[in-house]
């Protein structure tokens, strides 16, 4: 055998052996296949057996889409099926790189899991929604003609770091061919390994949309299974490749960068064994307070002295979360009209308070999955990212003691009623108050969520209704009796913000599943 013969040979032994051990769909993500299964030598990006499926999200326009879908989902295929697949059809077209592109991707798993709290008649409508959103986008830029990300060479994995840190210094020299090479060849061994190198990339800033990508990504990989995590967590590595493209074109380099590490080093955070202390509601009320009002960097420094004096994670985040909650409940509204959609005097969409809320709701839940070192990260980032919004909100939070007292004779009966006609009436006050007062007599959260959950499905949202209801519903259960009801109360002003404005999609989707 001639030297060349042999060395082809024991290459492909090698990239054989390697293809076992992550899986064939893996293997092709990162250029490792064998030919045949990576469509136009190398290039496309394509995923074995699911394929179909995703080629048809991106190939087929959303009004047609939707009645493909009811049609197979009346003849028994799952729901998860198709969110997977509009996840992988997002991703290959969009990379993490396109504003409404990572919206709808983001979207996905929320409207999934809004489905499981509907009747089985209904439960397909908000993944209808998103999916129409999501396809119809993919169309908008050229479907199968426009697609961001492409299978990564073999050769090209040559020689690359595993490290978080050569990770991070290609990301910060804007280097994407070699952050790709680097976490690519990261994710050819361990998954949870690789999502915890590219949490040094989420924490070298505070863009909500890098928090919340990242925690979403790993979130769908329950739908997809990890054989796709290296399609879905290289969006974020792209994201963070391009945003420190504007970073540094405009000099903003964040002061966390060099804070973060100072922190956890001075504190001697990440050599101390986990602690699990659970204080009052007097010191969660406090510290959310200290967070909601303070400077960034004041934040940080608190929270990192309260884990490092043995504050468990759940009550720092629990702190965090009801910081976020309050920039809800102070937001004065929009100044002017945004647009059509977010008129003069709205808060829902990309404003301070539901931004917020989304990025304290992922800093918490990466934090439940990551390392120690990346868990207590998290939340101090979580803790600076929500500090220092105040200084523009009103002075007292919603509802307003006027809000309270014109609903203080609302019986407990009427107010699922009253809080309906004021969203339909876009009275943020009223439906905050109203909630509130549902709250305080102790009545049963279900039937609220079930109200607001309607509006979520039925209304736009500015690109946010799923991702905040999902925000809330996971913050109300993960924080105390005192005050989940905070978070419950922004919800119904959110909600009442946005209505008005019906979803794309939705109308069709009633139709096609008759409900």
């Amino acid at each position: 055998m001639s030297d060349y013969r042999r060395r082809e040979f024991l290459a492909d032994v090698g990239r054989g052996m390697l293809v076992a051990s992550v899986g064939s769909v893996v293997a092709q993500d990162l250029g490792l296949a064998p030919r045949a299964l990576a469509d136009e030598g190398f290039s496309r990006l394509t995923f074995g057996s699911m394929e179909p499926l995703v080629a048809l999200m991106q190939e087929t326009s959303a009004d047609k889409l939707l009645p493909i879908v009811v049609e197979r989902i009346k003849s028994g295929a799952d729901l998860r099926e198709f969110v997977a697949a509009a996840a992988l059809a997002n991703a290959r077209s969009f990379g993490g790189q396109d504003y409404d592109g990572y919206h709808a991707f983001m979207a996905l798993l929320p409207a999934y899991q809004m489905s499981r709290e509907l009747p089985e008649a209904e439960r397909a409508l908000p993944v209808l929604k998103v999916l129409y959103r999501n396809t119809n986008h993919i169309q908008g830029v050229g479907a199968r003609s426009h697609e961001a990300i492409h299978t990564l060479e073999a050769t090209s994995l040559a020689g690359a770091s595993p490290g978080a840190e050569a990770l991070r210094e290609a990301t910060r020299k804007q280097d994407m061919d070699g952050a790709e090479r680097i976490f690519g060849a990261m994710t050819a061994g361990s998954i949870d390994d690789a999502y915890n190198n590219l949490q040094a990339l989420v924490q070298d800033d505070t863009n909500v949309h890098r928090v919340v990508l990242a925690w979403r990504a790993w979130a769908l990989l329950d739908l997809t299974g990890k054989e796709h995590a290296h399609t879905l967590l290289r969006q974020s590595v792209r994201f963070c490749v391009n945003e420190e493209r504007s970073i540094r074109k405009h000099g903003l380099a964040d002061p966390l960068r060099d804070l973060l590490p100072r922190l956890l080093d001075g504190q001697r955070l990440s050599s101390q064994a986990a602690a699990q202390r659970q204080p009052d509601d007097d010191w969660v009320e406090r510290m959310g307070h200290t967070i909601y009002a303070s400077s960034r960097e004041k934040a940080a420094t608190e929270v990192a002295a309260a884990l490092a004096d043995g504050v468990s994670l759940e009550s720092v985040g629990e702190a965090i979360s009801l910081a976020a909650n309050q920039l809800v409940l102070h937001d004065p509204g929009r100044s002017k009209d945004d647009s059509a959609a977010k008129p003069k005097g709205s808060i829902h969409g990309a404003s301070v308070g539901v931004h917020a809320s989304d990025s304290a709701n992922a800093w918490r839940n990466i934090a439940r999955v990551a390392n120690r070192r990346n868990a207590l990260a998290s939340l101090i980032v979580g803790a600076y990212h929500t500090a220092g919004q105040a200084g523009n909100l009103n002075a007292q939070a919603y509802p307003l003691a006027e809000h309270r007292e014109e609903v203080r004779d609302v019986t407990a009966d009427a107010l699922l009623a009253e809080t309906e006609a004021a969203i339909k009436a876009n009275d943020q006050a009223r439906a905050c108050a109203l909630v509130d007062r549902a709250g305080v007599l102790g009545r049963p959260a279900r039937p609220v969520f079930d109200l607001l959950l309607r509006y979520a499905i039925s209304e736009d949202g500015a690109l946010h209704a799923e991702k905040y209801y999902r925000t809330v519903s996971e913050e109300f259960a993960a924080t105390r009796a005192a005050f989940r009801w905070r978070h419950l109360a922004a919800l119904a002003r959110v909600t009442a913000s946005e209505y008005g404005h019906p979803a794309p999609g939705v109308a069709d989707a009633r139709h096609l599943l008759r409900v």
